[in-house]
């Protein structure tokens, strides 16, 4: 195996991730952004008042992209799995 192997194969692994955790993380930052419009409109300065919308938004996020996320993981270790006789030589 070589050095430009291990490489591809870490990047794709990177990118495997962000695209699985991206969901997540942008609806956390628009939960965070809607928040803080709310709070500079309303003059509210409170830092606790982020957390439970966040949560809130996270765990549905997390239901309804769920199988997806779970679909496009099994694909990349399927892929990766069956790619390991040809890496080997």
């Amino acid at each position: 195996m070589t050095p430009e192997v291990v490489v591809n194969i870490g990047q794709q692994a990177l990118q495997m991730a962000i695209l699985v955790a991206a969901p997540m993380l942008l609806a956390a930052l628009v939960t965070g952004l809607l928040v803080s419009i709310f709070q500079a409109a309303t003059s509210i300065n409170e830092m606790t008042l982020t957390f439970i919308p966040k949560l809130i938004v996270m765990f549905i996020v997390l239901i309804i992209s769920g199988p997806w996320m779970i679909e496009t993981m099994t694909d990349y270790m399927v892929r990766l799995f069956t790619s390991i006789p040809q890496l080997i030589r």
